[in-house]
């Protein structure tokens, strides 16, 4: 069953869903009225609104990748669109992009359990979706075998690719059929001929190689040693790492190093993996801390209108610059600065307010290259309409049950509104870490 993707799209802009868009004498109060939910019949909860809201979203993205991709014809039916400075590699590389990214911000939602309700139908439907085009990527007689020979590229986009494995094994991974797995086990091994440069992409290739000790493949403890040793190195302080020796001031921190070294990290603690007397768990506590600080520098970036910068390279990613929020909710380990209905109404604001011009999408209902609406002359060399569904990680949180106190807690003002309104809000403090 569909859910009435234009109908909750009109609610949610029409201001039903959520504390940006109610009344101010309702913000200070701080709730809103609560809404009957997607498959809640009966059940009352203050986030049902927004939940329906994401997944309406959520549906409007993953519908034409999936559908066609399940098929095999993905890459007959769909010709992504290309940055007008595209540097002149593959373009094929446009559609492991499409796939991974957008099933690695899926994957969270994929994993929940089944259900007879309208979304429990509609996550069932989408499942079969994605475990097929997993099947067609590694296919070698499939018309939708994605690209993982001849470009580099193919090493950035498998981490996403493995990384929704890791989120959601039960759902994506132990389902394959034993020929898929051993054919994603090769490709994946098959990348470690791409060498990676000293920058975020050391962050790839230790992806890789935690997927394949998670699943009890033959894994390369070096390329994660290196990558977690570097940044170590690369930690400039209060939240935030370089990307590289140099620090540069774009969103990576969101796009790929924290969300990334976070999952590493707790593949070596779940499969008790030890190397180089490296603490694991001491580590991990210590990213969980700086991620939670580079969280709250990231909430308070947001406006009251929900507006928030478009900073640095790979601005196109729209709303993946708020994966960590996401993250955090889903893994419920949000500071206690950040409350879950404050971090809740920020992040719908967010995609509220980026997505409501239709031209983020074409007339196939693709996405387009763009921030808050179509705008080609943004992409970088590297951009393509299969970049930009990373934009799908800023739906995480949707890996937590209706009933969890994400959803059912009232919405709050978030810093940048309480700010500007007046009222009274938490100061902001390094830490030393």
């Amino acid at each position: 069953m569909t859910i009435d993707r234009r109908a909750l799209m009109k609610q949610a802009a029409t201001g039903a869903a959520g504390v940006a868009l109610v009344s101010r004498p309702a913000i200070a109060q701080g709730g809103a009225e609560p809404q009957a939910g997607v498959g809640e019949p009966g059940g009352l909860y203050p986030g049902a609104r927004d939940r329906a809201y994401m997944l309406a979203l959520l549906e409007k993205m993953a519908t034409p990748v999936l559908s066609r991709m399940a098929e095999g014809q993905l890459q007959r039916t769909w010709t992504p669109e290309l940055s007008p400075s595209w540097d002149g590699r593959n373009a094929k590389v446009a559609y492991l992009e499409a796939f991974g990214r957008l099933i690695d911000g899926l994957a969270p939602w994929l994993a929940l359990s089944e259900d007879a309700s309208p979304e429990g139908r509609l996550r069932a439907r989408i499942r079969d979706w994605a475990l097929a085009s997993y099947a067609h990527s590694v296919d070698p007689d499939s018309p939708d075998r994605v690209l993982w020979e001849g470009e580099g590229q193919a090493l950035v986009d498998s981490a996403y690719f493995t990384s929704a494995l890791i989120r959601a094994p039960k759902a994506l991974w132990e389902p394959l059929d034993a020929r898929t797995k051993q054919r994603i086990v090769g490709v994946i091994k098959g990348l470690r001929r791409v060498a990676p440069p000293y920058t975020n992409w050391l962050l790839f290739a230790a992806m890789n190689e935690a997927f394949l000790l998670l699943v009890g493949e033959e894994w390369d403890p070096v390329r994660l040693d290196l990558a977690l040793r570097k940044f170590g190195e690369w930690y400039v302080g209060d939240g935030w790492y370089g990307d590289g020796d140099a620090f540069h001031f774009d969103m990576y921190n969101s796009y790929v190093i924290h969300p990334m070294l976070s999952q590493i990290l707790d593949v070596l603690v779940q499969t008790g993996a030890r190397f180089n007397a490296l603490d694991v768990p001491g580590r991990a506590r210590l990213e969980r801390e700086r991620m939670q600080r580079f969280c709250v520098a990231l909430e308070r970036m947001i406006g009251p209108d929900g507006a928030f910068p478009p900073v640095g390279r790979s601005l196109t990613y729209r709303t993946a610059v708020h994966q960590p929020l996401a993250y955090l909710a889903w893994r419920k380990e949000l500071p206690e600065k950040l409350p879950e209905g404050q971090v809740r109404a920020a992040c719908l604001a967010t995609q509220r307010r980026i997505f409501e011009d239709p031209s983020n999408f074409n007339a196939d209902g693709f996405l387009t290259i763009g921030f808050a609406r179509h705008q080609p002359s943004l992409g970088d060399v590297y951009s393509n309409a299969g970049s930009m569904y990373i934009t799908s990680e800023s739906l995480l949180a949707l890996g937590l049950a209706s009933q969890d106190s994400f959803w059912t807690c009232a919405p709050e003002a978030w810093t940048m509104m309480k700010a500007y309104r007046g009222s009274d809000f938490t100061k902001d403090h390094y830490i030393d870490v």
